[in-house]
């Protein structure tokens, strides 16, 4: 391939990688940097202990991948390097922690207010992928954001894109709010040395964790995580964390909302990331009401669309129930007491109960 022809040597090398990353800049990557296609044991050890420990609940799919996500050449057999990518996500939206302190209103996790990052993520891959082709010639590339068995947070932190935090994200000293993307290439280029780690002795992201799924430094447990269990999760959600939800109705940031790294965190430039709908600080009550059809239109090209209106309903009627006594709630959730779903009619009556069971008028309470 005319690569190779270009890169006779390690100086070749770093010029070309210095040329990507300038690229990777201008179609607004915050950061580049380049992964080994091999993961090192101790990486797959790990996984496979997470996996055979239950942790990953009823993502079947993480174990069936699991012989790939440890091996990158699965999907490119000729691959050499890996280009890892970031970008920053945090959005112009009301204030995280005055959403979650007002128990009225919805929390989203803030990657989701705008539109779903999949697409734009692999846009940009793609568009880096031709740019360099234009340079160097035709290679072999596949471009990847959450969207293959890859274990995208070990690649980023092999090539020094930042270091585990003890909640397992990538972290960096710009914080954690981005999303990570790959390009799995066949370009001879050598990767970058791992960075750091900065969290010392560091557990706010332990502590923040409103239902205790990060049961130790580095080890989350999936079952009791409120991202998993708003999002993955498909039954019914268990009676004891549900009170522990408060308001969140998708996903989870509380980890990184009180992570020190993040204090200064900058707002994305990406139009893209920028809240739709008012969803950044919506009325329960409000989103509550929608039907299937509205929810589907709303939702149009939102990583939120994938959860279906069952389990969006099913979220909003657990956080109801955690919300403060009100006649309007009760009326709410009286509404959907005939719901076709029967998760969606279990999850109402539960917080219909608990609405009532706060509530001083007699008359408000059933016969």
């Amino acid at each position: 391939m005319a690569i190779m022809r270009h890169l006779t040597s390690a100086a070749e090398g770093e010029r070309l990688k210095a040329r990507i990353r300038s690229w990777a800049r201008q179609l607004g990557f915050t950061a580049t940097a380049f992964a080994p296609v091999t993961l090192p044991e101790v990486a797959v050890a790990r996984l496979m202990a997470w996996l055979a420990a239950g942790c990953h609940g009823e993502m079947d799919y993480m174990a069936r991948s699991a012989a790939q996500r440890a091996q990158p050449r699965s999907l490119i057999p000729e691959a050499l390097c890996i280009i890892t990518v970031r970008m920053d996500y945090w959005p112009r939206a009301a204030d995280a922690q005055a959403v979650l302190a007002d128990p009225t209103r919805a929390y989203v996790a803030r990657y989701a207010l705008g539109r779903d990052y999949h697409k734009l993520m692999r846009s940009r891959l793609k568009q880096l992928a031709l740019t360099i082709e234009a340079h160097v010639g035709p290679f072999r590339w596949r471009p990847f954001s959450d969207s293959a068995p890859l274990m995208e947070v070990e690649l980023a932190r092999l090539a020094g894109l930042g270091w585990r935090g003890k909640h397992t994200l990538l972290l960096t000293r710009e914080g954690s709010w981005f999303f990570l993307g790959e390009l799995l290439t066949d370009l001879p280029l050598p990767p970058d040395a791992p960075t750091g780690a900065h969290c010392g002795t560091c557990t706010a992201c332990m502590a923040a964790c409103p239902t205790g799924a990060i049961t130790a430094p580095y080890q989350l447990d999936a079952r009791r995580c409120i991202a998993y269990l708003t999002i993955e999760h498909k039954g019914p959600i268990p009676l004891e964390l549900r009170p522990l939800i408060g308001n969140r109705i998708y996903g989870c940031d509380d980890c990184q909302l009180f992570c020190p790294w993040n204090r200064h965190t900058r707002v994305s430039p990406e139009a893209d990331f920028q809240p739709r709908h008012g969803l950044d600080a919506a009325q329960l009550i409000e989103l509550f009401a929608w039907d299937e059809a509205t929810f589907l239109d709303r939702f149009a090209g939102s990583a939120i669309r994938r959860i279906g209106h069952t389990r969006w309903l099913r979220n909003i009627a657990v956080a109801l129930g955690n919300a403060p006594p009100s006649p309007t709630v009760v009326a709410a959730l009286r509404a959907r007491l005939d719901h076709p779903s029967a998760l969606v009619r279990e999850h109402v009556q539960w917080a219909l109960e608990r609405q009532l069971a706060q509530t001083d008028d007699p008359s408000a309470r059933p016969s």
